[in-house]
């Protein structure tokens, strides 16, 4: 296959954690081909284990690489760029994705962009259209929490982001808590719906501290006390509990959201992450906003958690930009992100 009547075609690799994921994405059709493989058995741990996320991805990335590029019918020669996920993350994870873009950019002569994850996760609300610009994006999962001014692609100022626990490890550690599987996130918003929001009072971080900072650590901990001093918990207390959490990560990560938006005069917010896919979190933007005038997006749910139709979708941007990466990229465990426009 040609990448005439398709565009130009990029191929995207994510491994920063535990899914091993790959794409192709054409400039003028969107998503050819696309593949994720998930971890399971880190279930058991409670939480991901990086040396055997590491070792899976070396067993599952050459399979799930061949996948994409025989159902998109395309040959390594006719890809435009590849994009590879090169930090924030597991090293070891981002070690293998990285590793294997750069062999196929050496072999194929096809030029490499380096991505940085959360990069990937604002532009996954251009994948299946465009991104609104200026805006204000809310990038929320189990590992970060954080509020961009986006002037436009590439250009990002960080407005605010949590001083301790992000909010999908609040959910993941309150999950835990309270007895249910992992992760926690998405088994703690199925309980909550049969349970009252308001039936227990939990602490918003920084609620009145007129920053756009956030704080999840005394909630983790209000929800611990709360739940020693119930006892032996009825379902019904867990869904109670459940739901007065949820409630208060949602009402604290809604009202620095809008605080946000009141600064910069943005009028359109977009939000990003795996915890973006929670239902709460977008009903309640969406009335917040209204209020406000401004309107809310999001991805797709395959597309908030960690994927590498995103990181596709950004390296275009990088390489259409002239920017390009050489064979010495590394990578990087933490790190913010940076404008390059």
């Amino acid at each position: 296959m040609s990448g005439g009547n398709a565009g130009k075609l990029y191929l995207g690799i994510e491994t920063s954690c535990d899914d091993t994921s790959c794409t192709i994405f054409s400039s003028g059709r969107g998503i050819l081909s696309y593949r994720t493989a998930s971890q399971l058995d880190h279930a058991r741990y409670g939480g991901v284990v990086p040396e055997i996320a590491s070792r899976t991805h070396m067993r599952t990335l050459l399979p799930v690489w061949e996948s994409v590029m025989e159902e998109a019918g395309v040959s390594l020669g006719a890809l435009a760029g590849i994009g590879v996920t090169h930090g924030p993350g597991l090293t070891g994870s981002l070690l293998v994705g990285l590793s294997f873009a750069k062999s196929l950019a050496w072999a194929g002569g096809v030029p490499l962009a380096g991505v940085h994850h959360i990069e990937g996760h604002i532009l996954a609300n251009a994948i299946e259209g465009p991104l609104t610009t200026p805006a204000v994006v809310l990038v929320v999962s189990g590992g970060h929490t954080q509020l961009f001014n986006v002037a436009r692609v590439g250009r990002y100022e960080l407005l605010g982001q949590t001083r301790d626990d992000a909010a999908g490890e609040a959910f993941d550690k309150i999950g835990k808590i309270l007895g249910l599987p992992y992760p926690g996130g998405p088994a703690v918003e199925v309980a909550a719906r049969g349970g009252d929001p308001g039936a227990f009072d939990l602490p918003r971080g920084l609620k009145g501290s007129g920053e756009c900072d956030f704080s999840f650590s005394g909630l983790k901990t209000a929800v611990r006390l709360l739940t020693q001093s119930i006892g032996a918990l009825s379902p019904a207390a867990v869904a109670d509990i459940a739901a007065s959490a949820q409630e208060a990560i949602v009402d604290a990560l809604a009202r620095k959201s809008v605080l946000a938006l009141e600064r910069t005069g943005a009028e359109r917010l977009y939000l990003a992450g795996g915890v973006a896919a929670n239902r709460r979190l977008r009903e309640v933007m969406r009335e917040r906003l209204r209020r406000l005038g401004a309107t809310v997006g999001w991805p797709p749910p395959r597309y908030c958690t960690d994927n590498a139709a995103m990181i596709a979708c950004a390296a275009r941007h990088h390489l259409e930009a002239g920017r390009r990466d050489g064979l010495d990229l590394n990578t990087f465990p933490r790190g913010v992100l940076a404008s390059w426009a």
